[in-house]
């Protein structure tokens, strides 16, 4: 009879959206510290400044903010990593990522990959298939993918995005 009565029943929704909410956080958060790296002025520096904005409208706690920026200042630096792939059908993914260990994050993107039988491509094998806008990343070439690869494609890019280092994962699919 476990799990019957309200107060689990609260207590596993509330679970399952402080996870969402603290992965959302500690993503917008990276890149708060990734932008604070160099001058940790928000009047001064534009990109923090938007990101600290984004922050806000995440409902970031301020506190969380100041120690983000306050984070940036110490030994761990942070890096943005640019990581190309092929998913199902041949479709080309770009996943962008901060993180504090390179090595750490490709090894763990390319296992996700490799479980779900994507492959990591060599670096520039898949960004001529993009052009780089203010925007981000655009696919010059749009690919053509069947119901059953837009499936494997969405499973795909649900798996990658739960990394905590993942920013954002674009593809060429149409």
């Amino acid at each position: 009879m476990s799990g019957h009565n309200k107060w689990s029943q609260i207590k596993n929704r509330k679970g399952a959206q402080d996870a969402k909410k603290s992965l959302s956080f500690s993503k917008l958060l990276a890149v708060v510290a990734l932008h604070a790296k160099n001058d940790p002025s928000p009047t001064t520096n534009l990109k923090l400044r938007t990101a600290i904005d984004r922050a806000r409208e995440g409902n970031v706690p301020l506190e969380n903010i100041e120690r983000a920026i306050n984070r940036a200042s110490e030994a761990k630096d942070l890096t943005e990593v640019l990581i190309e792939a092929y998913g199902p059908e041949g479709v080309a993914i770009i996943i962008e990522a901060i993180t504090d260990n390179s090595n750490r994050t490709v090894a763990e993107i390319r296992h996700l990959l490799d479980e779900s039988g994507a492959k990591m491509a060599n670096p520039g094998s898949v960004l001529w298939s993009f052009e780089k806008t203010p925007a981000g990343w655009q696919a010059k070439f749009p690919q053509p993918v069947s119901e059953a690869g837009k499936q494997k494609l969405t499973e795909l890019i649900a798996i990658i995005e739960e990394h905590n280092d993942v920013q954002r994962v674009i593809t060429n699919a149409n």
